[in-house]
């Protein structure tokens, strides 16, 4: 019985700690964006330059959400200051804007380097293990934090028209880590909806791999090869840097994005300087 009393505590605690949760994020969300805050997003996030006005005051929640949730340390010298946190956040929180009710889950912490950082990495022939060093602009951890090398995200950003965004890339990892699997398949429950995307998701990666085998010019960058979860990452960076190129060339693709995401980036303003 004292058991079964600590859980019924525990439960009503944890029950207690989602409202908190629910009402913080609620109030943040719909808290005035400081000015300088957004100054930053004008100054450093051409995307957020682009976007339909409408969109703005989401945007603007959805970062105020994210810095509230997110734990920033730098490395190997990086300060962190609000220049750092709110462009980050602010391409972060593109991926969420029209996904309703949808915030980040399952980490709160995101390292940042100056610049690109090293990892060990390990192989296996299977015979002998060996230790090779390898050099990351960024990379998300399973259930971890996100890390980025900070002069990569500001090339990200700032170039809006060549389809590479370190943070797009790293935090598309994340969308598709909520259901707890990093597979290329973001939530989606059950349905036609989910066997639409596997089918045309798994015949455009193969038709990717077979034109990166073949060397074959593509829209969306070769890296996607790599495996379905590396596919959806690089062509959430064309959907949003390169949509009409997408369009084009993959319009079932894009249509899948575009509700993915629940928006239609073709049709925002043309890139800004």
């Amino acid at each position: 019985m004292e058991i079964l009393g600590f859980a019924a505590l525990a439960f009503v605690l944890w029950l207690g700690w989602l409202r908190w949760k629910h009402y913080r994020r609620a109030r943040l969300f719909s808290a005035e964006l400081p000015a300088d805050w957004k100054a930053i997003l004008e100054r450093n996030v051409p995307l957020y330059r682009r976007l339909p006005e409408e969109l703005k005051p989401r945007l603007h929640g959805h970062v105020q959400v994210f810095l509230a949730d997110m734990d920033f340390q730098g490395f190997q010298g990086q300060e962190i200051d609000d220049e750092v946190r709110v462009t980050i956040a602010g391409n972060a929180c593109m991926l969420l804007l029209n996904r309703k009710g949808q915030f980040y889950a399952n980490f709160s912490s995101i390292y940042v380097y100056p610049s690109t950082f090293i990892v060990d990495q390990e192989s296996y022939d299977g015979v002998i293990a060996s230790i090779e060093q390898d050099h990351r602009l960024g990379e998300s951890w399973h259930r971890g934090p996100v890390v980025l090398a900070w002069d990569s995200v500001l090339h990200g950003t700032f170039d809006v028209r060549d389809g590479h965004n370190v943070v797009l890339h790293e935090f598309a990892h994340k969308l598709d880590d909520m259901d707890g699997q990093v597979d290329g398949a973001p939530l989606f429950g059950s349905g036609p909806e989910a066997a639409r995307w596997a089918r045309v998701m798994q015949r455009e990666f193969e038709d990717h791999v077979s034109r990166v085998d073949r060397h074959l010019p593509t829209v969306i960058d070769p890296y996607g090869a790599t495996n379905p979860a590396e596919f959806f990452a690089v062509l959430t960076e064309t959907f949003f840097e390169e949509p009409g190129h997408l369009h084009e060339h993959h319009p079932e693709l894009y249509a899948l994005m575009r509700h993915c995401y629940g928006l239609d980036p073709i049709h925002w303003r043309e890139p800004v300087a």
